[in-house]
């Protein structure tokens, strides 16, 4: 029996068939009292041991009593059940089942010019500059890229140090269309794609990625101890929808602290001076230590 079938078939005992009102409420109040039902059961396994003997028994009846209530508010939104099982494994699987993108694939500028390819392999360095502000100044592969900066903010939080999550988008990526520009490898070749995969629109977005990250990252002690939570990856793949780098999947756009540079971002901010190397080919992308 497929879930579509069970769906239809599961509506033949339904006593409030409306498809609003009270027909709706009743197999949403259903589930919060099967669920409630199966935490019941439990609390008399670990109270019981061996001695309930109809655990598994009451636990198969609690699930299929979650299961029809689901079919039934499923089938009175026209939502097949079916395309939820799907989605829902569609979803699951892109946060936690990684696919890894390795070599010429990852790379979206591999058949243009060299002169508009990004570094397949580079050593940076964030360094500060000499001025009251102790400005962060970045240099890759000693060529200086961009304007010094400091943290725009009343109070220092460590935002100049930033490009290290530029950095992380370029190398696990293989995309910034912000280091693109200031490192003048926009692919003028194809006026296409300069113009919106290397355009101002996609250099906003991908600032304000950084500064959507960059916040949670401080908010959350740069995820010392614990996975980026899905709705902010889920969040970040809805602002990149319609850009090259928006058919990768969740989990590949960087869920773990490493491919989103927070294991560097924190020690960056901790050292005078700091080098990150990066590798486009393979995605590894790490703190060196201080200069």
């Amino acid at each position: 029996m497929d879930f579509n079938e069970y769906q239809r078939l599961s509506q033949e005992t339904d006593r409030v068939p409306q498809r609003g009102g009270d027909g709706l409420l009743l197999p949403i109040l259903g589930m919060m009292g099967e669920v409630a039902s199966l935490q019941t059961e439990y609390k008399k396994k670990l109270r019981d041991g061996s001695g309930h003997v109809l655990f598994e028994d009451h636990v198969r009846e609690e699930l299929g009593d979650v299961l029809w209530y689901a079919a039934n508010l499923a089938w009175k939104m026209d939502l097949p059940l079916e395309d939820i099982a799907q989605y829902n494994l569609s979803k699951t699987r892109a946060r936690w089942i990684e696919s890894p993108v390795t070599g010429a694939a990852r790379l979206y500028d591999n058949d243009y010019p060299v002169t508009e390819q990004l570094p397949r392999q580079y050593e940076a360095a964030i360094t500060e500059a000499d001025d009251p502000k102790n400005k962060a100044h970045l240099t890759i592969e000693g060529r200086s890229v961009g304007d010094d900066l400091d943290d725009n903010s009343y109070t220092e939080d460590g935002y100049k140090y930033h490009d290290v999550f530029h950095l992380a988008h370029m190398t696990v990526l293989g995309w910034s269309p912000t280091l693109r520009s200031l490192m003048k490898l926009k692919r003028k070749t194809n006026d296409q794609v300069d113009n919106v995969e290397d355009g101002g629109r996609a250099r906003v977005i991908d600032e304000a990625i950084v500064a959507f990250v960059f916040d949670y990252a401080r908010r959350h002690t740069f995820v010392a101890d614990s996975d980026v939570d899905f709705e902010l990856l889920r969040a970040l793949r809805q602002l990149t929808s319609g850009l090259e780098v928006g058919t990768r999947s969740p989990r590949g756009t960087g869920s773990s602290r490493s491919s989103s540079g927070y294991e560097a971002a924190p020690a960056v901010k901790r050292r005078p001076r700091r080098r990150i190397s990066g590798n486009l080919e393979t995605g590894d992308f790490r703190y060196l230590g201080p200069l």
